[in-house]
């Protein structure tokens, strides 16, 4: 990763080579993501427009082939990563991912309507099954409002899985350029996020409360969760990090994560909800986000 990192800040050309070329390439567009983020973070919004937009330009010719996820997921990367350069703080970072994700919700089911109306039928006529006796318990009025919650869920999951490469995008970007410019400074900075119960507790009730404002409010509970996921990792790596324990068990989480979704994202976001309010890496009267791996703060 380090040699992808000095190849895209040698030069202009090799910029541009692995952001066309990631952005072309089916799914890989969270690369390009990635490299735009890290010539935007390095140089700024002004100075890294030229070079940021040929990673655009492939995404406009997906979503021209009826594919708008690569340039909202470059899109909304770059809006990321503008806002870490602008406040050096993760935390305002997945505050503003959920927005974002917000608007991939919208777009998403704009652009997507016919397919997921679809896929909502046929999980309507397998649901009786799927639920088995727990289906014919619920009243006409429960099973109305279940269907009707199906396409803003499934719209919602997948601008979820959008957020959550923007956020991957811009971490592997920031990354990058402390490994560059300033090593050990993503770890220091990535090890203090913390997010205060006042964030945590709105978080939480997006997640369990939002269909009940309306069934379009749906979308906001998966959207909700990615930053408690995310503060679940860091939590993780901090502890790993204060107490030494070394990086057998990092491998290990993200094994699990792999192998054990369903469990481990949930964990994860309990772990971030219990550490705002008992701060198990005592951080509370720190400064979370203070130091900047972009080496020039």
């Amino acid at each position: 990763m380090r040699r992808l990192a000095e190849f895209i800040m040698r030069g202009r050309v090799q910029a541009i080579v692995v952001m066309v070329f990631a952005a072309v390439v089916p799914m890989m567009f969270w690369l390009s993501a990635a490299a735009a983020s890290l010539v935007l973070l390095r140089r700024g919004l002004n100075n890294s427009l030229s070079l940021i937009i040929w990673a655009v330009l492939p995404a406009l010719m997906w979503a021209y082939l009826d594919d708008p996820r690569p340039l909202l997921g470059v899109l909304g990367a770059l809006g990321l990563a503008q806002v870490l350069r602008v406040t050096s703080s993760w935390s305002k970072v997945l505050l503003a991912s959920i927005l974002i994700g917000v608007f991939f919700a919208w777009a998403l089911g704009a652009a997507f309507a016919q397919p997921l109306a679809s896929l909502a039928a046929e999980l309507n006529t397998a649901m009786p099954k799927m639920l088995s006796g727990l289906y014919e318990q619920l009243s006409a009025d429960d099973v109305l409002l279940l269907q009707s919650l199906i396409v803003p869920v499934l719209t919602g999951l997948m601008a979820a899985v959008l957020q959550l490469l923007c956020v991957f995008s811009v971490i592997l970007a920031r990354y990058w350029q402390a490994v560059l410019y300033n090593p050990g400074g993503f770890a220091q900075e990535f090890q203090r996020l913390r997010l205060p119960a006042v964030i945590v507790f709105p978080l939480v009730f997006g997640m369990l409360f939002a269909p009940s404002l309306g069934i379009q409010a749906a979308v906001l509970t998966p959207l909700c969760s990615v930053p408690l996921m995310f503060t679940g990792l860091a939590i993780i790596h901090g502890l790993v990090a204060k107490y030494r324990l070394g990086s057998f068990w990092l491998i290990g989480l993200y094994v699990a994560i792999v192998l054990f979704t369903q469990l481990i994202y949930p964990l994860l976001l309990v772990l971030a909800i219990v550490d705002s309010v008992f701060d198990f890496r005592g951080l509370k009267n720190q400064k979370n986000d203070s130091d900047a791996a972009n080496g020039e703060r």
